[in-house]
């Protein structure tokens, strides 16, 4: 049983460490100075670990824009996580609990616009912003991203409301709770993990989503995501590989921070939800 233990533990080291090299290659290359990157790879840094420097931070961070960039994505990634995790789990509530005519209908529709792919409707719904004077606005980054969002958002709620145990909304309704207070009081709590997984999933899709931002939002200084403006800092012909590699590091810093914040309320979610019998 050890040996079978030890060899475990080995393989999923093993596959950690495989999963670890982009990151640790998008690090190292970060700390690297331009002419290193034309002459050597990488993982020349065990080598020579002398030749890093900071100064691929110095520039992105001294420019200013980043500054600005990190702003605007927040305006745009939270009220998208906040709309789509509600919106989620309201409809995913409804079509769990509160049958009405042609709902299965409907939820189909909901999944199957699951497998349509984004590229397909940038063309069509950017004409309606500019109708309506919204491109070129957070406005249409937030109605976008949570349009996109939606379907995925309300059929994972669904699937974990369909297990939610019905004697406790029965109690509800019979305590007088009107289907809203039995969503919002009862069912939420309930679902704290799921969630807090949606929200995390929402948070860094959006963080990291370059081309709807492009598209919706645009390159302008005001209104730039950081996806964008990371994007940038690379040239025509490539050149600028440090500073994307600077400007990804720092990009991904709030991401992780949002995932590791969110890990404990998995577990009192799981607790809150408990049910005994």
């Amino acid at each position: 049983m050890t040996l079978r233990r030890a060899g475990l533990h080995l393989v999923v080291l093993a596959i950690c460490a495989v999963w670890l090299v982009p990151t640790v290659s998008l690090l190292v290359t970060s700390l690297r100075p331009a002419a290193l990157l034309l002459t050597n790879g990488w993982w020349h840094v065990v080598t020579s670990p002398g030749q890093l420097t900071f100064a691929n931070y110095r520039h992105v961070l001294g420019g200013g824009q980043l500054g600005r960039s990190f702003v605007n994505s927040l305006a745009i990634v939270v009220p998208v996580t906040v709309a789509t995790v509600a919106g989620g789990a309201i409809g995913g509530y409804a079509f769990a609990w509160l049958p009405f005519r042609g709902d299965k209908i409907l939820l189909v529709v909901l999944i199957g616009l699951l497998a349509l792919p984004v590229q397909v409707t940038l063309v069509p719904v950017l004409q309606i912003f500019a109708s309506l004077h919204l491109a070129g606005h957070f406005a249409a980054a937030w109605i976008a991203y949570t349009g996109y969002m939606l379907p995925f958002a309300i059929f994972l709620m669904y699937g974990f409301f369909r297990n939610v145990p019905h004697e406790i909304l029965e109690a509800a309704e019979v305590d007088g709770a009107t289907p809203l207070v039995a969503c919002t009081k009862i069912a939420m709590p309930i679902a704290a993990p799921a969630l807090a997984s949606l929200a995390t999933l929402i948070f860094i899709w959006t963080w990291n989503d370059l081309l709807v931002s492009l598209v919706y939002v645009g390159s302008g200084p005001d209104v730039a995501p950081m996806p964008v403006t990371i994007a940038n800092l690379i040239g025509s012909q490539g050149q600028g590989q440090q500073l994307l590699a600077a400007g990804a590091v720092v990009s991904l810093l709030l991401p992780v921070t949002v995932f590791f914040a969110l890990q404990r309320y998995f577990v009192s979610g799981i607790a809150a939800g408990a049910v005994k019998g």
